[in-house]
């Protein structure tokens, strides 16, 4: 995998605060890029109107799962060889994805996840808790444990891309295919560390108020992968497969590898 065969795929509403800065750091990166605009009404588009991209319109808001499902249909008709995906918000970094692809390339077949996990003060405290939630839950639908399971920076490889009929809408997509693509492909996950970017009293850095609510959306996951693990049973067979699969985290330097298996030993 390059920067030539590698396509970005950025959902976007209402961005216009940061949408070019975001665009124009992962056209650094990546060749192709393709923005879904889910029917934002502050000039999203316009902001990126005379930039080489493909603009997706929707005429009205559909939904980030929806915004993601064109992308990689856009991304395979082009023969993508996998798909990075990144908010249009500026809280990725476009300097990651070449981290991302190394990660794909040592790890064939994998989900390359962005995890949060440097400078991880910077991240509400309610974010964090319910990150960590999130990551219990998921680990039930794929029966392994991952870092990091709400990050919206990661990297899909043509496989996974390709499947279909993936149920789930917003962000219960996001957590959907990570547990589709286990359930019939066996593909598994491996994280990345890369840094928390929020907004804070010291930073200069302006971001949009976050379309995540963690209640909220919390719920629609949790109630999602419930119901799923109940229809599927064998609960005490997808327990033990999550104990004995500890996060996997692509870090040569072994900064947070260790911290990551300690808490996942807490579980």
């Amino acid at each position: 995998m390059d920067r030539h065969n590698v396509v970005v795929v950025i959902p976007a509403l209402n961005e216009a605060l940061r949408i070019r800065e975001v665009v124009e750091g992962a056209l650094a990166q990546c060749a192709q890029v393709i923005v879904i605009d889910d029917g934002s009404d502050d000039g999203t588009g316009e902001c990126i109107a005379d930039l080489p991209v493909t603009v997706l319109r929707h005429p009205q808001r559909q939904g980030k799962g929806a915004s993601l499902r064109d992308g990689f249909a856009e991304a395979q008709r082009r023969g993508a060889a996998a798909v990075i995906t990144m908010d249009g918000d500026g809280q990725h970094s476009a300097d990651d994805i070449a981290r991302l692809i190394d990660s794909a390339n040592r790890h064939p077949g994998h989900i390359v996840i962005g995890a949060r996990l440097r400078k991880r003060a910077s991240q509400p405290t309610y974010r964090r808790l319910a990150n960590n939630f999130g990551d219990w839950g998921v680990a039930w639908g794929t029966g392994y444990q991952v870092a990091d399971s709400q990050s919206g920076q990661r990297l899909y490889p043509a496989e996974v891309i390709a499947l279909r009929d993936v149920p789930g809408e917003d962000f219960v997509f996001e957590a959907q295919i990570l547990m589709s693509a286990a359930q019939q492909l066996g593909t598994r996950c491996v994280s990345v560390p890369i840094e928390s970017r929020y907004h804070s009293d010291d930073s200069q850095q302006q971001f949009r108020a976050s379309h995540f609510k963690p209640l909220r959306d919390f719920t629609r996951i949790t109630s999602h992968i419930v119901l799923q693990c109940l229809r599927r049973g064998g609960v005490p067979e997808v327990y033990r497969s999550i104990r004995a699969n500890p996060p996997l985290i692509d870090d040569p330097s072994g900064e947070f590898v260790e911290g990551v298996k300690a808490h996942a030993n807490l579980r």
